[in-house]
């Protein structure tokens, strides 16, 4: 699995390329939608995926 650093990378360069390529505000609209779609989700996913590393150490406190 591809870092988080990594992801975000990926998502911020279709951002930019979409930027780039749009003609139009609702281009520039749409392509900042999706954009921020992406990014809550892979935030969500992310915090989920420490949440489950923090319960873990926890568990092996006890």
């Amino acid at each position: 699995m591809a870092s988080y650093s990594a992801q975000v990378n990926v998502i911020h360069k279709k951002f930019e390329n979409a930027v780039k390529k749009a003609k139009s505000k609702q281009a520039l609209n749409k392509a900042y939608s999706i954009h921020k779609k992406d990014h809550e989700a892979l935030l969500k996913k992310h915090l989920r995926e420490e949440t489950v590393m923090i319960n873990k150490a926890k568990k092996k406190l006890e």
